[in-house]
């Protein structure tokens, strides 16, 4: 029986190739488009049962997407595909995301954000910098924290059990209202301002969609407490921008960790800021590499692929299918 060909179009290199090969053996046939004679392109995506992208609006021609019709599945290696244009893939193609292919690691940054700013580590550091040995204010445990996850996907799944090991209650929205995953309470979207009202931590790992531009607005940040700590993993077009300045500058014990920015070199091809963020000291920041961890490039391959494999394989649906309603104009 033929093999079923899964389509490469993300540039791989030898090792990356030796873990799409690993993870695909033995039973999917290996093709890569950057190793396709431009006049057999046509054949190869016609010809492909499932693809393994990274960008498409770089990878394909835009004449090239439309040949994928007969394909069972178009696969992103990574979990945030908002910056991808997908409107031209035929109406047929499910698309889907990589999700929770980083979330141990971005799990991770998420804590360490949250105990730098419990323990106000910046400030302090930059006070005894000044002279300040200011060594008898108290700082906060996570232990006594209620931790709020805005998307309970596989990031906020990881990021909650971290924070449980810590002693903190877990507090989640997701669309259903509900998860196996233990958690102190969870709610739907329409919980918001419940969840925003009650914890001492607000986790975002929720994807970019129409839905969730700028939802976190003024009116949300208000209802937050004063000594909150806001934690972005996700997307930076989620908080709205000014309004987050703003407020941080008017409450001095409300913390920003902010990992995802609002233009970044990847998506956008520079990183700008509208407010000067970098220097308010109640901000934690860091270059969007909560997912910059080394050898994670094998789990996400792996993950992304297992989803391939259940789909062209086991006959079965793809997890994390990205909804038509949450694409980005």
């Amino acid at each position: 029986m033929t093999q079923p060909t899964l389509l490469v179009t993300l540039e791989a290199g030898a090792a990356s190739r030796a873990m799409i090969e690993e993870a695909a053996a033995p039973d999917l046939r290996v093709v890569y488009l950057e190793n396709v004679a431009p006049a057999d392109r046509a054949g190869a995506l016609a010809a492909a049962d499932a693809v393994l992208a990274s960008n498409t609006a770089k990878e394909l021609a835009p004449s090239e997407p439309d040949l994928l019709a007969g394909a069972k599945l178009l696969q992103f290696v990574s979990a945030g595909v908002d910056y991808v244009p997908l409107a031209p893939f035929p109406d047929s193609l499910p698309i889907a995301s990589n999700g929770g292919a980083y979330a141990e690691p971005m799990a991770e940054h998420a804590l360490a954000m949250t105990l730098a700013a419990l323990k106000r580590l910046p400030e302090e550091q930059a006070k005894m910098a000044a002279g300040d040995f200011d060594q008898f204010r108290p700082n906060r445990m996570l232990s006594e924290c209620t931790c709020g996850i805005l998307g309970f996907g596989g990031i906020g799944k990881a990021t909650a059990r971290l924070m449980r090991a810590f002693g903190a209650k877990v507090h989640a929205v997701n669309r259903s209202g509900a998860t196996d995953e233990p958690v102190d309470w969870i709610g739907t979207d329409a919980d918001r301002d419940q969840l925003l009202a009650h914890c001492d931590v607000l986790i975002l790992s929720l994807p970019l969609t129409p839905a969730t531009e700028k939802s976190i607005d003024r009116a949300q940040l208000a209802r937050m407490k004063p000594d909150a700590i806001l934690v972005n993993l996700a997307r930076g077009e989620i908080i709205d921008e000014t309004a987050l300045y703003e407020h941080l500058r008017a409450h001095p014990g409300f913390w920003a960790c902010i990992d995802a920015w609002w233009i970044e070199p990847i998506r956008h091809g520079r990183f700008e800021m509208a407010h000067d963020f970098l220097a308010l000291p109640n901000v934690i920041a860091s270059p969007h590499n909560s997912a910059s961890v080394h050898g994670w490039r094998k789990v996400a391959l792996t993950r992304a692929i297992a989803n391939i494999r259940r789909v062209i394989l086991d006959g079965a649906a793809p997890h994390f299918l990205v909804r038509e309603s949450d694409r980005m104009a």
